[in-house]
């Protein structure tokens, strides 16, 4: 038997628009409106970060995650500094040298992580451990919050980090793809999660969260975001018709959705998580502290799930990777946890 593509949990971008920000996109798509950001509509998106994040934060649109990385990181560093991240990190595996290229060479310096958290250790011991000029200086450090493993790091953590990127002189950037459902995991303010933990730059993913496009890249030391909208520009980033990307956010933020989205999508993950924990030769790889779950299991198993028309990726740790999204349902996910239990069974 094959299921139909309905519902998957392959991938949370995979999801459809949630109601709020297509209602919000709607509303703006009433009439005519300045271009270029100049409409009420930007404005507006960039008024209800600033009062979610309690701080006068700069705020730019971009259309991808890819694209708010890059940028962010090019907007760090001059092109002979280096940046330091996980070896899993997205900036690192999945953005084919876009921060590389926008920062016109900036190297990417790689630590084996486990489970993609980076440590205070771990970047001292990069970025002391040459300060010739023959090797390209460390200047930012970036983590992903939650890490591709979808583990998430505690505020303790943060602040650590922190404290030794200003002992260092390192800027530290977040790539927030699904930084939503950080904050639903640890029922933490934005600000505490950032700013006050010391992060200088947050690219916020809405794409993930339930909207059709679109990321926030978020300065909290105004200095850093000098000139970046003309990096925006030469990128291919700065939408003509802004209002589009910057509406679905006035929707999301100001209802609340943002968060009920990303609480949503983590349940559902403890949900499948907790319902197939104990079936034979089926373990979790990674802790579950987010909207994913990694599974190792047979590879009888998996390929049963696949013949029942199941999508899953492989690419991290070898295991299958779920992912829940705003929109999962949980009869959807009472299936898969059905099937894999009857296919466990059978491997046994």
């Amino acid at each position: 038997m094959r299921h139909d593509d309905s519902q998957q949990f392959a991938s949370d971008n995979y999801s459809g628009i949630c109601p709020e920000a297509w209602a919000a996109m709607e509303a703006a798509n009433r009439g005519h409106a300045p271009a270029y950001g100049e409409d009420t509509w930007t404005a507006r998106a960039a008024d209800a970060f600033r009062d979610l994040f309690e701080t006068p934060c700069e705020v730019f649109f971009a259309f991808n995650g890819t694209a708010a990385n890059a940028l962010a990181l090019a907007a760090l560093c001059q092109s002979y500094h280096s940046v330091i991240c996980a070896d899993s990190a997205h900036v690192e595996t999945d953005e084919c040298g876009a921060p590389e290229f926008f920062s016109n060479g900036s190297k990417l310096l790689t630590v084996w992580t486990e489970g993609g958290k980076l440590t205070p250790e771990a970047i001292r011991g990069l970025a002391q451990n040459r300060s010739d000029i023959h090797f390209p200086r460390p200047r930012v450090v970036t983590i992903t919050q939650p890490t591709e493993t979808g583990q998430v790091y505690s505020l303790a953590e943060l602040r650590a980090l922190s404290a030794t990127c200003r002992e260092l002189g390192l800027a530290l950037h977040m790539d927030g793809s699904r930084f939503a459902n950080a904050c639903a995991s640890l029922g933490c303010s934005p600000a505490d999660m950032t700013w006050r933990s010391g992060i200088d730059v947050l690219c916020f993913g809405g794409t993930k969260n339930g909207m059709h496009a679109g990321e926030a890249v978020v300065f909290f030391d105004a200095k850093l975001a000098e000139d970046f909208g003309y990096r925006c520009k030469q990128a291919g980033q700065l939408a003509s018709k802004m209002r589009f990307l910057a509406a679905p956010w006035v929707g999301m933020l100001e209802s609340g959705a943002w968060l009920r989205n990303a609480a949503h999508g983590n349940a559902c993950a403890r949900r499948f998580a907790e319902a197939v924990g104990g079936l034979p030769g089926v373990r979790a790889l990674f802790p579950v502290e987010a909207n994913a779950v990694f599974l190792t299991m047979p590879a009888a198993t998996m390929e049963g799930l696949r013949a029942r028309g199941w999508r899953f990726y492989t690419f991290i740790g070898g295991g299958a990777r779920f992912m829940f999204a705003w929109d999962a349902r949980t009869e959807r996910v009472d299936e898969l946890v059905g099937e894999l239990r009857a296919l466990a069974a059978a491997a046994a």
